[in-house]
């Protein structure tokens, strides 16, 4: 069972760049949306099975995704 850290703050890792995905939020370091991984998430597949299929991932990029669309009061405009 994974453990995350709960003193991280999505910005940290979701991003948000005009010329990848359209200006989709995304992982940092990556092209995998936020809307793609809450769907994933959505559909059933568990965290450990989203990590191994994408290895680039890791568990608190999970719940940075999470807690990026769970508080939108708190969201930043990714663009700046």
């Amino acid at each position: 069972h994974q453990t995350y850290n709960r003193d991280m703050d999505y910005r940290d890792r979701i991003v948000s760049d005009s010329v990848i995905r359209f200006g989709k939020p995304i992982v940092k370091g990556t092209r995998l949306t936020v809307a793609e991984i809450m769907d994933m998430l959505a559909n059933g597949d568990s965290p450990e099975e989203i990590v191994e299929a994408f290895p680039q991932l890791t568990h608190d990029d999970l719940q940075a995704c999470v807690e990026y669309v769970a508080y939108p009061e708190r969201a930043i405009n990714l663009d700046t």
